[in-house]
Order: structure tokens, then sequence, then C-alpha cells
């Protein structure tokens, strides 16, 4: 049996909530994926948004849940630092992607890139990969795969700086509208800020595995 295996039930709801708060990171990442890829679809655009913004409320009270529950326990499971810092890297990640999908309205932006909906892609992998690992943080004896995903989320955002200085440049070197070019600008810079977070959730990860293996 794992350490975490050998946790009362109480001081285990931190597990929950971290699962539960990567599944409605990936849930949101795989919208926004949607919301691009789809965005010619303009019927399906506000539905879209939407929901990115209910997962990113219900997120909020599972990080308030995780804190307010951190504040009762003397005993935890990880270092106490290390269970804030997790949930409220993970906050960070949700943020930026509603921030995305609302951003796409509030600037009225009428048609998106393929460049956008790349770095869209290579979020949702690695919110896809975040929300497997976390989901075997609860037992160190998954330490090895653990570290593999975060290696893969650090490999995607490698990938979306990439395509991030490939997109401004054909940008600035393309886009004859200066609106279109500001607006699109901006998008490009918060999908990349969000693969950025995601990384930050990995460097966390990676430091609990690296503590309690």
């Amino acid at each position: 049996m794992g350490l975490m295996a050998n946790l009362v039930p109480r001081e285990g709801k931190f597990f929950d909530y971290f699962n539960e708060h990567a599944k409605r990171i990936a849930l949101a990442s795989h919208e926004l994926t949607l919301l691009l890829s789809e965005y010619a679809d303009v019927d399906s655009r506000a539905g879209r948004i939407d929901r990115i913004n209910e997962l990113e409320h219900e997120a909020d009270r599972i990080t308030h849940d995780t804190t307010a529950l951190l504040q009762t326990l003397f005993v935890t499971p990880l270092d106490r630092d290390d269970i804030h810092r997790l949930i409220s890297r993970m906050d960070d990640v949700l943020d930026l992607m509603q921030d995305s999908a609302e951003s796409l309205s509030l600037y009225d932006v009428r048609d998106v890139t393929a460049h956008a909906v790349e770095l869209a892609s290579l979020l949702e992998n690695g919110c896809e990969r975040l929300q497997t690992a976390v989901s075997l943080l609860r037992d160190m004896k998954n330490s090895q795969e653990i570290l593999r995903l975060c290696n893969d989320i650090d490999m995607m955002e490698s990938r979306a700086d990439r395509v991030m200085r490939t997109a401004i440049s054909t940008l600035f070197r393309g886009e004859a509208d200066i609106r279109q070019l500001i607006k699109l600008k901006a998008i490009y810079e918060l999908l990349e800020a969000a693969t950025d977070r995601c990384r930050d959730v990995a460097d966390v990860l990676e430091g609990v595995v690296l503590q309690n293996a």
C-alpha cells in the first residue's frame, strides 16, 4: 500500500478535489478546441462560451472548498504549501481558458486562424495529460508515470511556444486589418499563457512526486 492509500477519508478528500478540478480543466479545454475549430458555426459559439464559464465557476467552488478544508486540518497528505500551490495553479489554467473564450466575444472576433486552433489543440492535449497525472497522485507507486506525463506537458508547452512565434510572425507579415491583428494577437497570447500555466501545474506535480515517492 502506498502512503496515500493509508490516509483517513477526510485527508483523502484533497485528492477528490484535485480530480474534480482537473476533470473540469480537461472538459473546458475540449470545449475551447471545439469553439475555435468550429468557429464558423455562429449559433454554437455562445453555448460553448457559456459552458466554459460554467466549468470555471464550478472549479472556483472546488478551489474554495480545498482551501477551506486545508484550514481545518492539522495533518495533510501533502505539504500544505504544495496543496495550495497545486489547486491555485490549476485554477489559473481554467481562468485563462475562460479569458480566451470570453475575449473572442468581447473583441467581436469574426474569424480565427489555423494557428489559434492549433494552440487550443496543444492546450487540450496538455490538459488531458494533466488530468491523468492528477488522477494518479493518490498513490506514489504511480510516480514514474506522473513524471512521464509531466514531461509530455512540458513538450506541449514548448510546441505551443513555437506555434505562437510562427503565428505572430504570420500575423504581422500578412494581416492588413490592424484591428484584426490586435484581436488575434491577444487571443494567441491568452492561449499560449494557458499552456504555460499547464506547465506550472506539471512543475508542482513533479515537486510533489520527488518529495513523496
